[in-house]
C-alpha cells in the first residue's frame, strides 16, 4: 500500500528505531501522503529531566538561589530522587508555589497561591501543527484563584487581568486598525488563522541513514530506553539483574489527575486495578521470585527503596518490572491521599524511564488491591469473537460458527410490535475498540454515576454502568489481548423484567429496558437474573457530598436523576438524550433524524466503534451494521435477543511474521 500506509515507532523507542521508521515511510512514498512534517512546537507532554533542572538543584544546594517561584509544577514530589529537590529547597530564602492544590511542594514553601483551572482562565495554546487557539474561560474562578499570566503580570510590575494580558500580546503580534475584527473572529472560530507551521520536507542525513541501515545490536541496546518487548520469551533474570521500567499511569498520568475520583476508580485497561498502582511482572518472573498477586515487594534501585504490591500480568516481559507514576501522594487532597506508592522516590535523572540492576525482595506482607475483573481467561467461551481478514474472506460467516442450533420460535415472553415507531439499538465494532476507557468516563459523567472508593470496589460494589471487559487468549508468554465494552444489552426478551415484583424494570414502547427508580425496593432479583451482570445496586448514599457541597452540585447532569441508596442502576441508552431529540422533533412536526441522537459513550469513542440509532430504519447506520456477516450477539444462545450487538474483531497479520512468533 505505497503512499497509503503508515509506519509508526513507539514514543519510548530509541533514536535508531525512529530513524528506521522514518526511512521506511520515505521508501514507501508515505511522506506528503499519510505522513507530513512540520517544525516541532513546544509541547506540554510528560515531564522530562532537563539540564536546567539539574542546574537549579545545584544552585539551590550551593545557596545561590534567593527567591524561587514555581508555577503549576510539583518538583518536591516528581523531581528525580537523586536531585534531592526537597532538601535543597530548604536553602532558598523565599519560596512561592502556585498550583491547583496544596501539594507536596506547597508545604515546604513560604507562600502558596491558588491557581485557576485551565477552564477558568484566559490563555492561548498551539496545536501540534502549530495552529494557535485562544483559550477562553468557561466559568468564573470558583475559589478566587489567579492564572499564571496574572501572577507574572504582578511580578513584572504591571498587574492586569488574564484577558488583558492575552489580548495585549495578540494586539502587539497583529497590529493594525482591524485588530478588533481579528480578535472577535479568533474567539468565534476557536483558532487563529495562518498560524499553522509550514510543512517541511526533511532529508535524511548521513547519521540517520546509517541508523536506518541498522546499528549493531549492542549499540541499539545501549541507546534504547524502552522495556524489552512483551512476549519475547526471554528467560527470567535473577532478582539482582532485573530492569525497572517507569511509565505514566493510564488513568492519572504523572499524578496531575490524582485528585480526580472518576480517574482513580477507572479500571486500568490491562490490569483492571483501581485506586492503586502495582509492581507489574510476568508470570515466569513471579514464579521465579515466589511472588503472587498482592504480595508486597521491596524495590531497591540506585541505592533507594520503595515498597508496593505485586501484580502478575500475562504477556509482560520476563526480565523487568513496570511501575506506574503518579501515586503515593501526600497533602494533595483527600481523594489522592493514601492511594498507591510513590515510584518517583527511586527514579533518577540519568535513567528517567528505565534502568538496570534492580533488586526485588518479597517482604512477606500483603496489600489488598481493588480489581474489577477477577477472571480473565475466555476458557473456550465465545462472547468475544475475532479472526483474521484471510479467515473472513474464506468464510464471511466465521463469527457465527459457534452459534447454537436454531431455537424454536415459541417462548413465554410477549412479542412487541414496533412498526411505525422507533426501535433503538446499538452496535459495537470489536475491530475498532481500543479498550481506552473513554466511554466509561463519559457514561459516568453523563449519568451522575457515583464514585464508591477502594473499599467498596474490593467488595465488588463498583457502580460503572459501562465496563470494558478484558480477556487474554493464547499462551501466558505472548497472549492476545481482547477488549469488549459491556453495558445493558436492552434485551427484547429481558430476563430482568419478569422477575421484578414491583414493576420497576419495564419494557418501553421503543424497546428500552427502563428502570423506574421510585418503584425499586432493592430486591436485586433483576441483577440475579441478568446474564450479562450489567446492573448496579446503590448500596450506600455515595452522592451525599454532591448534595451538600455547593461546588460539587455543579458536577451533576441536571437531566439525569441523582439516585439515593437502595435502587438498581444501569445503562439507559442515554434516555435523556432520546427524550430531548423526541421533544425537538415533535416541536418541528417531524420524525427523529438519523444521527440526531448520540449517546455519551458514542460521542466519546475516539475510533467510532460505537454506533447508536433506530434499527427500524433500514437506512440507519446501526441497522446496516446489524446486517453485516460479522454481527453477533453475546450469549445469543440464551434467546434474550439483545438490542446491543457486536461486530467480530478482525486483524490482518503478515503470515510470515505470524509464523515466526
Amino acid at each position: 500500500h505505497r503512499g497509503e500506509s503508515l509506519v509508526v515507532a513507539g514514543e519510548y523507542e530509541s533514536p535508531a528505531v525512529h530513524a528506521v521508521a522514518h526511512r521506511l515511510n520515505s521508501l514507501l512514498g508515505n511522506v506528503g501522503q499519510t505522513v507530513t512534517f512540520a517544525e516541532a512546537p513546544e509541547t506540554d507532554d510528560m515531564p522530562t529531566v532537563t539540564d536546567s533542572l539539574r542546574q537549579l538543584a545545584a544552585d539551590m544546594a550551593a545557596g545561590r538561589v534567593d527567591t524561587l517561584i514555581m508555577i503549576g509544577t510539583n518538583p518536591v514530589y516528581d523531581a528525580p530522587a537523586d536531585l534531592n529537590f526537597a532538601q535543597n529547597l530548604q536553602k532558598v530564602r523565599l519560596k512561592v508555589h502556585m498550583s491547583l492544590y496544596v501539594e507536596e511542594t506547597s508545604r515546604l514553601c513560604d507562600w502558596h497561591l491558588p491557581e485557576t483551572h485551565y477552564l477558568e482562565q484566559w490563555s492561548d495554546a498551539r496545536a501540534f501543527d502549530g495552529t494557535v487557539s485562544i483559550i477562553q474561560p468557561l466559568i468564573e474562578p470558583l475559589f478566587e484563584g489567579k492564572s499564571p499570566h496574572e501572577l507574572l503580570a504582578v511580578l513584572t510590575g504591571s498587574p492586569r487581568t488574564g484577558h488583558d494580558v492575552v489580548r495585549a500580546y495578540w494586539q502587539k503580534a497583529r497590529p493594525g486598525a482591524d485588530f478588533e475584527r481579528f480578535w472577535v473572529k479568533a474567539l468565534n472560530d476557536g483558532i487563529v488563522e495562518g498560524t499553522a507551521f509550514a510543512e517541511v520536507q526533511p532529508t535524511a542525513g548521513k547519521g540517520s541513514q546509517a541508523q536506518a541501515r541498522g546499528l549493531d545490536t549492542a549499540q541499539t541496546a545501549r541507546q534504547s530506553t524502552a522495556a524489552p518487548a512483551a512476549g519475547r520469551g526471554q528467560p527470567p533474570a535473577d532478582s539482582a539483574g532485573l530492569e525497572i521500567v517507569f511509565r505514566p499511569d493510564p488513568s492519572i498520568y504523572d499524578g496531575r489527575f490524582a485528585n480526580n475520583g472518576w480517574l482513580q476508580e477507572l479500571p486500568k485497561p490491562i490490569t483492571k486495578l483501581t485506586w492503586d498502582n502495582a509492581v507489574l511482572l510476568s508470570p515466569a518472573l513471579a514464579e521465579k521470585l515466589g511472588v503472587s498477586n498482592e504480595d508486597e515487594v521491596e524495590l531497591q534501585y540506585q541505592g533507594r527503596k520503595v515498597k508496593g504490591p505485586a501484580w502478575v500480568v500475562p504477556g509482560h516481559a520476563d526480565g523487568c518490572v513496570t511501575v506506574h507514576l503518579g501515586y503515593g501522594r501526600e497533602t494533595s487532597g483527600r481523594v489522592a491521599n493514601g492511594a498507591g506508592f510513590n515510584a518517583y522516590a527511586i527514579r533518577t535523572a540519568d535513567s528517567p524511564w528505565s534502568g538496570g540492576a534492580l533488586q526485588v525482595r518479597k517482604t512477606g506482607k500483603k496489600i489488598g488491591l481493588a480489581c474489577t475483573q477477577g477472571h480473565w481467561s475466555l476458557e473456550g467461551r465465545t462472547h468475544v469473537r475475532a479472526g483474521t481478514l484471510a479467515q473472513f474472506r474464506e468464510n464471511p460467516e466465521f463469527a457465527h460458527e459457534v452459534e447454537a442450533a436454531e431455537h424454536p420460535p415459541a417462548n413465554l415472553y410477549p412479542e412487541y410490535d414496533y412498526r411505525g415507531e422507533n426501535a433503538w439499538g446499538m452496535s459495537i465494532d470489536m475491530t475498532a475498540c481500543l479498550g481506552c476507557n473513554a466511554c466509561v468516563v463519559a457514561c459516568q459523567a453523563e449519568n451522575n454515576v457515583p464514585v464508591v472508593g477502594k473499599v467498596e470496589v474490593i467488595r465488588q460494589r463498583e457502580m460503572h454502568w459501562l465496563r470494558i471487559d478484558r480477556y487474554f487468549t493464547g499462551d501466558l508468554v505472548n497472549p492476545e489481548v481482547l477488549h469488549q465494552p459491556m453495558l445493558c444489552q436492552h434485551c427484547e426478551k429481558a430476563p430482568c423484567e419478569v422477575v421484578c415484583p414491583v414493576a420497576a424494570t419495564v419494557h418501553s414502547d421503543e424497546g428500552l429496558n427502563e428502570m423506574v427508580y421510585n418503584r425499586c425496593v432493592g430486591t436485586r432479583y433483576c441483577s440475579n437474573n441478568c446474564p450479562y451482570k450489567v446492573r448496579r445496586f446503590n448500596f450506600l448514599e455515595y452522592a451525599r457530598e454532591k448534595k451538600e457541597s455547593p461546588s460539587l452540585k455543579l458536577l451533576n447532569n441536571p437531566d439525569v436523576t441523582v439516585r439515593d441508596r437502595g435502587v438498581m442502576e444501569k445503562c439507559t441508552y442515554c434516555v435523556q438524550r432520546i427524550s430531548a431529540a423526541r421533544i425537538a422533533a415533535k416541536e418541528e412536526d417531524r420524525p427523529i433524524r438519523e444521527g440526531e441522537i448520540v449517546t455519551a459513550c458514542q460521542a466519546a469513542c475516539p475510533t467510532q466503534a460505537i454506533v447508536f440509532g433506530n434499527i427500524n430504519d433500514p437506512n440507519s447506520e446501526v441497522a446496516k451494521r446489524k446486517k453485516l456477516p460479522l454481527n453477533y450477539a453475546v450469549l445469543g444462545e440464551l434467546n434474550v435477543r439483545p438490542r446491543t450487538t457486536y461486530l467480530a474483531g478482525l486483524k490482518n497479520p503478515n503470515p510470515e511474521l505470524e509464523s515466526e512468533t
